[in-house]
């Protein structure tokens, strides 16, 4: 009752039950909320790429845009699955340097089995924050050596040692064995994936993907702004497929096959220019300098190179042209010579000498005896039209009195002559107007 006893009505005490239960009824919806699992899309992503084959840019550039694309898409970690037998020094310290500013942790697994890390691939699997070997793999042997053959000593000791410090500094970056860093450098030695574990060069052997995920989630990885801990068991994987430029690249990206295009491209469009009309190759060479282009955008090129193949080029179809006696012809088989050999700006990749050498002299060959004597004919006597004609012998068949009938290769023309011939006689060919033979009698000519 209220004052003065009369009732409330009952609307008053259905409102703030109403309220009360409201508010209950919210807590309870929020304390369920946070006490329910996580939904399915909360669970941590990786992504997986794989490297292999030869280290060169154009892992270099995958491997770019995949920890790119990590980091923009958020995954928890970025695996890389390798296979290679080294490569490049130069794009395996761009590499190198990739992993260890990677803001995504990097997980590198040596796989399937039966693959390796070898040389450069030592440096990368030293350099994860996660390194990981599958059954019946190896690693080890990266002593650096040239591509194209081998070094003098001082400049093999001068690499071995520069190789060796990186390493060592790669191995102590991460925490693994730097004595074996080492020795993998100077003793090129290498070991399989037990042996590998149990000298703290990698930190797991996993078989399956599942299981590599497993193993490494809750280590502790070091980042540029202190350090995290992994949690990637059960993520979802996605791969990242090459592109079709870097499939392309993949197997153009190799200095004598760059070399070879480059040279073929050149020689397809001077073909063509000293044969106007052939175009086959003019079509032919344009797409092996396309694909020459392509494959030394992916290599360290030196500009000096190219310059001086094309002056050689240059100089020998100069030689066919001008005659020099052979100071052109010189002049640009040592200009193709030395642009071969300096054509890539790196002491570890270059052409090979014997396919340099090999080039230079078949062109030589091709511009002073093939280009050659196709201009020789070229400047010859024409051997068609009006021009053919002329001093030719023919038989008279109806008597020249000036004008009458002569046969000339089985084909009967008009004739006129400067006086009288007698049938049967016979004439040169000294002009022709139109349908009409101009000639002299050949009575006394040999």
């Amino acid at each position: 009752r209220g004052a003065g006893g009369r009732m409330r009505p009952p609307l008053a005490i259905t409102r703030r039950g109403f309220l009360a239960a409201a508010l209950l009824g919210m807590a309870c919806v929020a304390g369920a909320a946070r006490s329910a699992p996580a939904p399915e899309s909360a669970l941590p992503r990786v992504l997986v790429v794989k490297l292999e084959g030869v280290v060169s840019p154009v892992m270099d550039d995958i491997l770019g845009q995949a920890i790119e694309r990590a980091r923009v898409g958020g995954y928890a970690a970025l695996v890389v699955e390798l296979d290679t037998p080294g490569g490049l020094e130069r794009s395996m310290r761009r590499m190198v340097q990739r992993e260890l500013a990677s803001p995504v942790p990097v997980i590198v697994w040596v796989m399937p089995g039966g693959a390796h890390a070898a040389s450069a691939g030592v440096f990368l699997t030293l350099a994860a924050d996660v390194a990981a070997m599958a059954p019946g793999t190896n690693i080890g042997a990266a002593t650096p050596v040239s591509l194209q053959g081998p070094m003098d000593s001082s400049l093999a000791r001068k690499a071995a040692n520069d190789a060796a410090a990186f390493a060592r500094t790669v191995a102590v970056q991460r925490g693994r064995n730097v004595a074996w860093a080492e020795r993998a450098v100077r003793e090129a030695v290498s070991v399989s994936e037990r042996e590998a574990l149990e000298l703290g060069v990698i930190d797991f052997i996993a078989a399956t993907p599942e299981e590599l995920l497993a193993r490494a989630d809750g280590r502790a990885v070091r980042r540029a702004d202190g350090r995290t801990t992994l949690r990637v068991a059960g993520a979802s994987i996605e791969r990242m497929e090459p592109s079709l430029r870097h499939r392309l690249l993949g197997h153009l990206v190799e200095p004598n096959i760059a070399y070879l295009m480059l040279m073929l491209g050149f020689y397809g469009l001077l073909f063509e220019l000293q044969n106007p009309g052939a175009i086959l190759p003019g079509v032919v060479g344009a797409i092996f300098l396309l694909l020459a282009f392509l494959a030394l955008s992916a290599l360290p090129v030196n500009s000096a190179g190219i310059a001086l193949l094309v002056l050689g080029v240059a100089f020998l179809v100069a030689e066919v042209k001008v005659q020099s006696h052979g100071v052109l012809a010189v002049g640009g088989a040592l200009a193709m010579a030395i642009g071969g050999l300096i054509l890539f700006d790196d002491s570890a990749v270059r052409v090979a000498r014997p396919l340099v050498l090999a080039v230079t002299g078949l062109t030589l060959a091709f511009f002073l005896l093939v280009m050659g004597a196709a201009l020789r004919a070229r400047r010859g006597p024409r051997h068609s039209g009006v021009a053919a004609m002329l001093g030719r012998r023919a038989v008279v068949l109806v008597g020249l009195d000036p004008r009458g009938l002569v046969r000339l290769d089985g084909e009967l023309w008009n004739a006129e002559a400067t006086g009288t011939v007698e049938v049967g006689a016979e004439v040169i060919v000294t002009g022709v107007e139109g349908l009409t033979l101009r000639v002299r009698p050949a009575a006394g000519e040999a």
